[in-house]
């Protein structure tokens, strides 16, 4: 009993939660523990005080692009450029701001949901305006809603403005409309649909890649949005809770989707479809595949999908009602169903276990470059990979080994030989636990164990 005990909690620590942390005490039941945070999850801490609100942001960089018009062309450029650089600067203060929230929470489990739905609604720093907002957009989208419903979350993602910029919806305008006749007119140019979010939110936020919608469902759906984002674009004031919809934007009239008709009015119409698509089996089925690969492994067992589909819908998209599932799944709580860390949880759980400390000359956001996995920059909106062989090839793995040096270096006063026993409770093999003590300097101990088999993977 007491070894599967320990099993246990090395997986409560590594698979649900960030990693252990030397020092911590988490004696008594695994499933206990991890429940707990359901209560204990602070969704605004303290670490990320320091973020900007996207209120703010927007409101600051119209006025600044506004302000320059008149200027002559260098001076324009010349704010544009600052615009940039100040926006990279923002963006490594905002990674700096989740890692320390990674490494200082004391609820890893659902912090590593937050992570989660950020990747699930993914977006990309490729526009410069959304590399000042991507942090912002975790913050005010995310963390809010990852105790709530489904529902909630997908609306609050879908109206802010970081997700609204990233797919391109303020350029989306109905054919019809007043503001596409207008400039018609005065002119001669049309404008028109950008299928982009309607196309993601199918695809990927919702219904997933392989449901029964089709290419008029997406158009359709496209039109309904139509006037989202475009208050963004011209550089109107915002406002908090604001869904930035300017009404001479929308393509007035009925919608059709997927069997279901939709005449709500101006922006009524695209909530009312995306709150159905919240709550659809599809979508459930959706979520449900996403989380088991997450949390149970790379090809996750179909009776554990079918329960987590079933706790979504019963519950109404209520997602501690899903988590819970999860907790209590006995697939989740099998030692042989290993996941291997991505780059970023690899780096969390580094930082959490060896309590490497902060250096001014310490570039996180660099680091993660390094590694293959930088912050709301993957390649694309499906967002980054969830399995192994993305991340596991012998280039990753030497890059990865590069890292745990530097992180050795600075932990040079940390006995590896009592802190792998510490980090890797159950799961440390006797032949990882012999190299470490082996090992002749402490670094090189340090640097064993960050890229043992055993702390590669959770």
């Amino acid at each position: 009993m007491e070894m599967r005990q320990e099993v246990e909690r090395g997986i409560a620590l590594n698979r649900f939660g960030l990693g252990a942390r030397a020092g911590d005490d988490h004696a008594g039941d695994a499933r206990d523990w991890l429940m707990s945070q359901l209560e204990a999850y602070e969704a605004a801490p303290e670490s990320l005080s320091r973020g900007l609100r996207s209120s703010d942001i927007l409101s600051d960089y119209a006025e600044r692009i506004r302000s320059s018009k008149d200027l002559p062309a260098p001076e324009r450029m010349e704010i544009r450029q600052a615009l940039r650089k100040e926006g990279r600067a923002n963006y490594r203060l905002d990674v700096k701001l989740r890692v320390a929230s990674a490494v200082e929470t004391s609820s890893p489990f659902i912090e590593r949901l937050v992570h989660f739905w950020s990747n699930h609604f993914a977006l990309s720093i490729a526009d410069p305006l959304v590399t000042w907002l991507a942090g912002s957009f975790e913050r005010e989208a995310i963390r809010p809603h990852v105790l709530g419903t489904f529902e909630e979350m997908l609306l609050a993602v879908e109206t802010h403005p970081a997700m609204l910029l990233y797919l391109n919806q303020s350029e989306s305008v109905g054919p019809n409309s007043s503001q596409a006749k207008r400039v018609s007119e005065k002119k001669n140019r049309r404008l028109g649909l950008n299928e982009n979010l309607a196309r993601e939110v199918l695809e990927l936020h919702t219904l997933g890649v392989k449901a029964a919608y089709t290419q008029e469902d997406v158009i359709q759906l496209a039109l309904a949005l139509t006037g989202w984002g475009r208050r963004i674009k011209s550089g109107a004031p915002v406002r908090d809770g604001d869904p930035y919809f300017a009404p001479v934007a929308h393509e007035h009239g009925r919608r059709v989707i997927m069997g279901t008709t939709y005449a709500q009015p101006g922006v009524y119409q695209g909530k009312a479809i995306l709150r159905d698509l919240a709550r659809s089996p599809q979508t459930a089925r959706h979520v449900a595949t996403k989380l088991a690969r997450h949390f149970i492994g790379d090809d996750p067992p179909e009776a554990a999908i079918r329960a987590l589909q079933t706790a979504f819908l019963d519950s109404g998209g209520m997602l501690p009602a899903v988590y819970e599932t999860l907790i209590d799944r006995a697939e989740a709580w099998e030692p042989d169903r290993v996941k291997f860390k991505t780059p970023w949880e690899w780096l969390i759980s580094s930082f959490r276990g060896l309590g490497i400390p902060e250096k001014p000359e310490m570039s996180i956001a660099a680091m993660l470059q390094q590694l293959g996995q930088p912050v709301w920059q993957p390649g694309s909106p499906a967002g980054y990979d969830d399995i192994a062989a993305s991340w596991a090839s012998p280039d990753a793995l030497m890059k990865r080994v590069e890292v745990a040096q530097q992180f050795a270096d600075s932990r040079g006063d940390l006995d590896p030989r009592d802190l792998a026993l510490e980090l890797l409770p159950g799961t440390l093999s006797d032949s990882t636990r012999q190299e470490i003590h082996r090992a002749s300097t402490a670094q090189s101990g340090l640097v064993l164990l960050a890229v043992s088999p055993e702390f590669l993977r959770r």
